[in-house]
């Protein structure tokens, strides 16, 4: 009799393999066979029809303080991640001198969207070391995995005080050797590695940029070096990649440490086709041995627009400053009135801004129900707008009213410079990348991109109209086994004997991804963008049913691993 028996799916396993109809069966915590099962489970599933995969490896995640008050783990949890790892970019928790935790809250509100307030209410910062905040992470119950990450913006602030936030000063040799200790002392204490930051978007709320923007070759080089010697971690970096300098700057600190790095990667506008020439320099470093890859995106990097938002483009109008702060429904009943919409739209903004913006919708669009994430140049507002003979402000004040005030706008500002996907597929399925930037935990009131997992599915291996679709069993592998491989979690990712039983029975032809919501449940009320999936019938974390039919279950299996994990016995 084994513990649960999955019956009848049709496995995408993981490794790349075709799917093929089995049963599954889970004993404890770990997949036992995979066939067919004769024997009964204490409970079975009837996956008929469904899908059975590893439960998702999202490896670019910013959790680092909700996972110390939130055991759901939302929206990631509901879109099937089963481990999620965290202390990307550079920004983090710990470690942290006690009296400067404000600068670490503020550095984190810049940079990741988090208001400064949820932060300080709902983070005890009962810790010094980032030891000690790995004991206070696995202390706290969790529906799905978590693995953290070294940040190096809160190492230099650690180690340099206040000199470590000026970018005229440089650490002495003294001070970067004690980064790579910490560093080291960090991930063997069960961090996955060391993260660093060197792209000028990243500010913190007061407008400086991240500490780590400006560290010299010879700080990166110094913390690498201590890796290397103590042969652990992995790296993970993000920059603008202005020149090939910086790009062979990554590829030194791989060479230095003989670690796994990764950087995130994404087309931009101003040089649309870059990111052809980073991929190229990684199959050449991969070809000498030099293990890097590149996280990218699902689909577009987008800013999403709306009346509950962080982005309300409607405050650019003078006028509206006598409705913007009333209640949501309050202020939907005004602006429905059309003395009221006269009066807004006559008073527009000061020409500068105003024409910025215009350009701006030009490739703006309207958030559909199932959002279209991939949508025509003809759609977008400003060529609403012209077809229509109105200002596009008129589109957007009259879209922002739809679904009583909930509606959103969607600006995608990277991955679309071709007003298309291509370049993201190609990235997507290049042998040197694999998926990541969700960002879950993030961006909480402009951006929201956890969903990015089941896009995977629902977009590139079923519904994309406008190009080459992606196989469904590379997919999975990618987000799965892939993902989990380059942090060196050999244990999950694949649904074959002995591999722990994190596990997704998924609906295909259901799955959908809902339009993102903002709800108000973070600490001090504060609010959140989220987004829902329908078509996730069961998710599985270690043997235990965590979700079911997109609900949690109230159950807290998920744990904090710590560090690299090993394949099992076979």
């Amino acid at each position: 009799m084994h513990d649960i028996v999955i019956r009848g799916g049709t496995v995408v396993d993981g490794t790349g393999a075709e799917p093929f109809e089995a049963d599954v069966a889970i004993d404890g915590e770990v997949i036992t066979v995979v066939g067919t099962v004769p024997d009964g489970g204490r409970r079975e599933i009837d996956a008929t029809g469904l899908l059975v995969l590893p439960g998702w490896v999202d490896v670019h995640t910013h959790y680092d303080g909700q996972a110390t008050w939130d055991a759901e783990l939302a929206p990631s949890s509901w879109h099937g991640v089963t481990t999620a790892i965290f202390g990307n970019c550079s920004v983090g928790f710990a470690p942290v001198a006690p009296g400067t935790e404000g600068f670490l809250i503020n550095l984190m509100e810049g940079v990741e969207d988090i208001p400064g307030s949820v932060l300080a209410e709902g983070i005890d910062f009962t810790w010094e070391t980032f030891p000690e905040y790995l004991d206070v992470l696995a202390s706290k119950p969790r529906a799905i995995d978590i693995g953290a990450q070294v940040p190096h913006a809160a190492l230099r602030f650690y180690v340099m005080g206040e000199r470590g936030a000026d970018h005229t000063e440089r650490p002495t040799p003294d001070e970067i050797a004690e980064m790579g200790r910490l560093t080291v002392e960090g991930i063997e204490a069960g961090a996955f590695g060391f993260t660093t930051s060197r792209t000028k978007v990243h500010r913190a709320a007061d407008g400086r940029s991240t500490p780590s923007l400006t560290a010299s070759a010879d700080e990166l080089v110094g913390i690498a070096e201590a890796m290397g010697a103590a042969d652990v971690g992995v790296l993970q970096g993000i920059s603008d990649f202005t020149t090939p300098e910086e790009l062979a700057l990554f590829r030194r600190l791989a060479e230095v440490s003989g670690r796994p790095l990764s950087f995130s990667l994404a087309q931009v506008d101003h040089d649309p086709d870059y990111w052809r020439f980073v991929l190229d320099e990684l199959a050449r470093a991969n070809a000498d041995g030099v293990q890097m890859k590149a996280q990218v995106g699902a689909r577009p990097i987008g800013v999403l627009f709306g009346l509950e938002g962080s982005v309300d483009p409607l405050r650019v109008f003078p006028a509206y400053a006598d409705y913007a702060d009333l209640p949501i429904d309050q202020r939907v009943a005004e602006l429905r009135r059309p003395e009221v919409r006269e009066r807004i739209l006559a008073d527009p903004p000061e020409p500068g801004l105003a024409g910025f913006l215009e350009r701006a919708l030009g490739r703006t669009f309207e958030l559909s129900d199932p959002p279209d994430y991939e949508p025509p140049a003809e759609q977008s507002i400003g060529a609403r707008a012209e077809r229509s003979g109105v200002s596009p402000w008129e589109v957007v004040y009259d879209l922002l009213l739809a679904d009583d005030g909930h509606a959103m706008l969607y600006h995608p500002f990277q991955n679309y410079s071709t007003g298309d996907l291509e370049p993201a597929r190609q990235m997507l399925t290049h042998p040197n990348t694999i998926p990541g930037l969700s960002d879950g935990g993030a961006h909480v009131g402009t951006i929201c991109d956890a969903s990015f997992p089941t896009y995977l599915l629902t977009h590139w291996a079923r519904d994309r109209d406008r190009g080459p679709r992606i196989d469904l069993a590379e997919i999975v592998h990618r987000q799965t086994a892939a993902t989990a491989e380059a942090v060196g979690l050999q244990d999950r990712g694949v649904v074959a004997p002995g591999y722990r039983a994190d596990l997704n029975v998924i609906d295909l032809d259901a799955l959908k991804i809902s339009p993102p919501r903002i709800i108000r449940d973070l600490p001090t009320g504060g609010k959140r963008l989220v987004q829902r999936a329908d078509g996730y019938r069961h998710t599985l974390v270690a043997g235990t049913e965590t979700m079911t039919d997109g609900t949690w279950t109230g159950a807290t299996p998920g744990r904090l691993v710590r560090g690299p994990q090993p394949a099992p016995t076979p």
